[in-house]
């Protein structure tokens, strides 16, 4: 069995490493052992915040929707009531979308729903 000398290989996998930790401070840039390790947990914190992002925009919708519903006398969640009681069904997404874009069309949402509460 020949002996396998690892330079050249280990080189190019340090090299990527660094090169993917490129944007972090100090030695987690510069230094092999410390960068592997930044990397690793910045690799697990961008997975677990892809997650959590979605989390966020629907937190955003739903204070987008309340704010939008209170001058109509309604709070969220009677909106929303009134909604599935009247059988529309539309996504949060839209409905804020609405709320910032088109005034009238989520007035006509709102009265929809209050009128399917009463």
């Amino acid at each position: 069995m020949s002996r396998v000398k690892r330079g050249v290989t280990a080189r190019r996998r340090h090299k990527k490493i660094i090169a993917l930790t490129a944007g972090h401070k100090g030695q987690r840039h510069r230094l092999f052992r410390r960068a592997n390790e930044s990397l690793i947990h910045a690799m697990e914190y961008s997975t677990r915040d892809r997650y959590d992002r979605k989390g966020q925009f629907r937190r955003l919708w739903i204070t987008r929707i309340n704010a939008a519903v209170r001058p109509h006398g309604l709070s969220y969640s009677q909106f929303i009531h009134g909604l599935s009681k009247a059988g529309i069904t539309l996504d949060r997404k839209v409905m804020a979308d609405l709320a910032v874009r088109d005034e009238a069309a989520f007035g006509s949402l709102a009265s929809a729903a209050k009128a399917a509460l009463a």
